[in-house]
């Protein structure tokens, strides 16, 4: 997501950047050119004009205009806009006051709700909230059923409902329910329409008047663009919605939804889905955003998910693998699972500053994830003898390899390199040496292991 925008605008800030001197006129021209990126993204129309004008005003000022770095100096000013548009800083789920909390889900058919309430189940159990899930679609075929099976999946409790029930009724024999047990926060599931239509809201309606809701959270479909703004704009205005989640932000959208909605609405994206697995939710940071959109990349990012997915005893464990040369088959195999474990590998790469500017890159294929899929099938085709020692995988292995991972040999052969070429790369970098009173030297032993 905002890959053409973040291009787009990089192109911009090159000119910008080329000028020794900026003028009102070039930084008008800049502005031209912002303007039509963000209109191309699907962006508001007068978030556009709103947002160009309050660039500019900034931007032709005389502390701009006059500093040693003007070009950075307007990447600036449009970073800090950039945030405000998004909402300025990440904005939590109201969890305090009476308890149970009840967050309602709500949104048209198709935008992923149910999906969504299993995985911010899963992530405030993480937290350490005692969720459970309230089916109360009872229209769409196999709704309850499904998030029965994803309740089970993340491990939450969902409350027995049936179709033949009413909405309301369900939400309030759930909220007895959770409050009769051990359950701190009833997540509920709403039914949704392909449009919005008055029967829709009188539903939500009665819903929020039967049960007292902490939150009503808006699920929008991020690909869908300026239609969510404007449906996310009609919800706020009949039912009151407290913020909005945006699904499906891993795909092709423009980044107009995420762009617009707050402005449009007054009210905060606090999550975004970024993929289909029940991680796949996270808390929307505008700051952050702000800087993936300008190819700052999201280094913080990166390395929430990267505590999240990696096992600490584990890694002091790998550390003494490397220092000994003993890293195996089976080790590699575990870091591809880690690697698979914090999301999609594209995400992952646009989080790394920089990278999409890297000539090298710009042009090399996009991060394939069903290669770390074959990998892994090949080396659990091999037996654990195999995968503690390498050497003995001669032609036969190989052969047997490849039939048991739906592979063909030379995709074997390719496994086996990549590992021996890292173990390669492993074993230079022991030996490092370091620049020390103008001298490259080796570093003593005691230090190289630490």
């Amino acid at each position: 997501m905002f890959e053409n925008l973040t291009d787009r605008l990089d192109s911009v800030f090159k000119k910008l950047r080329g000028h020794g001197k900026l003028t009102e006129e070039n930084i008008q021209e800049a502005m031209g050119e912002v303007r039509k990126a963000l209109l191309e993204a699907d962006v508001n129309f007068k978030v556009v004009k709103e947002f160009v004008a309050a660039v500019t005003e900034k931007a032709v000022g005389q502390e701009v205009l006059t500093s040693l770095s003007p070009g950075q100096q307007v990447v600036k000013v449009v970073h800090d806009e950039l945030v405000a548009l998004l909402g300025t800083q990440a904005e939590p789920l109201r969890l305090d006051g009476r308890q149970p909390v009840v967050i309602m889900l709500a949104g048209l058919q198709g935008s992923g709700k149910t999906t969504t309430a299993a995985k911010l189940a899963k992530q405030l159990k993480a937290k350490g909230r005692k969720p459970i899930l309230v089916p109360a679609d009872i229209y769409r075929p196999a709704a309850i059923e499904q998030l029965h099976v994803l309740g089970a999946q993340v491990e939450v409790p969902v409350f027995d409902s049936s179709a033949d029930q009413q909405p309301v009724e369900i939400a309030r024999q759930a909220l007895a329910q959770a409050r009769g047990g051990d359950c701190d926060t009833v997540i509920i599931d709403t039914a949704g329409r392909l449009h919005v239509d008055e029967a829709l809201m009188a539903e939500l309606q009665e819903i929020s008047r039967a049960v007292e809701l902490s939150e009503v959270l808006f699920v929008a479909d991020a690909m869908t663009g300026q239609d969510a703004v404007n449906v996310a704009e009609k919800f706020n205005a009949d039912l009151e919605i407290s913020g909005v989640i945006l699904t499906k932000m891993e795909g092709d959208a423009r980044g107009g939804a995420a762009l617009s909605v707050k402005k449009v609405t007054g009210k905060p994206i606090k999550f975004v889905g970024v993929g289909e697995s029940v991680d796949a939710l996270e808390v929307f940071h505008p700051d952050r955003t702000a800087s993936r959109i300008l190819g700052m990349g999201d280094v913080l990012s990166l390395i929430e998910k990267a505590e999240a997915v990696v096992d600490e005893k584990k890694a002091k464990k790998l550390a003494q693998k490397l220092q000994k040369n003993e890293f195996t088959l089976e080790d590699f195999l575990e870091q591809i699972q880690q690697i698979k474990k914090m999301g999609n590998l594209e995400q992952l790469m646009g989080m790394i500053p920089g990278v999409n500017k890297l000539k090298q890159l710009q042009d090399a294929p996009k991060p394939d994830e069903k290669e770390l899929g074959k990998t892994e099938a090949i080396i659990r085709s091999m037996t654990n003898k195999e995968r503690r020692n390498h050497r003995i995988i001669n032609a036969s292995r190989r052969q047997r390899i490849a039939k048991g991972s739906g592979t063909s040999v030379a995709e074997v052969n390719r496994v086996l390199k990549s590992y021996t070429m890292m173990l390669k790369m492993m074993k230079k970098l022991k030996g490092k040496s370091v620049m020390r009173g103008g001298k490259r030297r080796k570093l003593p032993k005691g230090l190289a292991r630490r």
